[in-house]
């Protein structure tokens, strides 16, 4: 749990104070080199052309950073190795790209075209953007999910090699490439991504309720399905735009009462056009200082036990 903590703050701090740093360091080449290479080995009706054909093209990297997370788990200096290397993995699979900065450039943007074109890195390649609320709402929880929490979530339960799980599980299934891989295999590998990413909403939600309306968020996921055990995770964005408008609602509220008519400076500069925007993205922080909370809490009962 030590070396989660410290990983987490460091690679957030990097990303914040070194912005440059990460585009340069997080490049996936070499994955998609990989499963293109496979792609022509391995001919029609083989086991990579079917939905268990992910196995192949993750085994051998997860099977390399597993065995030097285990080489290194009784390093010299305190684990001092070991620490380095999970911040190394943690940076490298975190993101890729910097959601903070994404969603700021929605709201600074000045007219339609730019905000279209800057909403658009919240959504798959392909798929239509959509500038409403709700829309922008689910599509930070939906990039939270993935560039954040799960990457987090899969790191805090198997270390390096299950960041590492997560991320090109993720590109496999929604990446770039995906159109070049046989079908088959970007479907067992969506199939992959739903069931790594089912316990991830599940926490993320119950993190929401404790920061946000816990009624609203709770009536919303238990509507959405999140009782069930299917593995479709929507009930996080249904969660999310549900404390969102109930959050605002509350906001009218107390401006109604207070008789507030104008709105702040940083408002009425764009951020007023969009006030789901920047809600969502402030929840998406609560909920990670809630999992950080937790985190430092294990550590220090560890420390004291």
């Amino acid at each position: 749990m030590f070396v989660t903590l410290i990983a987490t703050v460091v690679a957030l701090a990097l990303g914040h104070l070194a912005p440059s740093l990460a585009p340069a360091v997080r490049h996936y080449g070499w994955y998609h080199a990989w499963t293109r290479w496979l792609d022509s080995k391995f001919p029609q009706e083989s086991f990579w052309r079917s939905q268990y054909g992910i196995v192949l093209a993750l085994l051998p990297p997860l099977l390399l950073v597993l065995f030097f997370q285990f080489a290194l788990d009784d390093g010299p200096v305190l684990g001092l190795a070991a620490i380095l290397f999970g911040i190394a993995v943690l940076f490298y699979t975190w993101g890729p790209s910097d959601l903070d900065r994404e969603v700021d450039a929605i709201a600074e943007a000045r007219d339609p075209v730019a905000r279209h074109n800057a909403a658009s890195h919240l959504w798959p390649p392909g798929e239509p953007v959509s500038l409403d609320g709700p829309s922008l709402v689910g599509a930070v929880f939906r990039n939270a999910k993935q560039r954040w929490f799960g990457v987090l979530f899969w790191f805090m339960l198997l270390g390096p090699v299950g960041a590492l799980l997560y991320r090109l599980t993720a590109i496999t299934a929604e990446g770039d490439g995906t159109h070049v891989l046989p079908p088959e295999t970007v479907a067992g590998a969506r199939t992959l991504l739903a069931i790594l990413d089912w316990p991830v909403a599940q926490v993320m939600t119950l993190a929401m309720a404790l920061v946000g309306n816990f009624d609203s968020v709770f009536g919303a996921w238990k509507e959405a399905g999140g009782a069930s055990f299917s593995l479709d995770a929507g009930f996080l964005e249904a969660a999310a735009r549900a404390s969102v408008k109930s959050e605002l609602a509350e906001e009218a509220a107390d401006e109604t009462e207070s008789g507030v008519v104008a709105k702040s400076a940083a408002l009425v500069a764009g951020v007023s056009e969009l006030p789901e925007l920047r809600d969502a993205m402030s929840l998406v922080w609560r909920v990670l200082l809630v999992w950080l909370a937790v985190l430092a809490v294990f550590v220090i009962g560890g420390w004291v036990s």
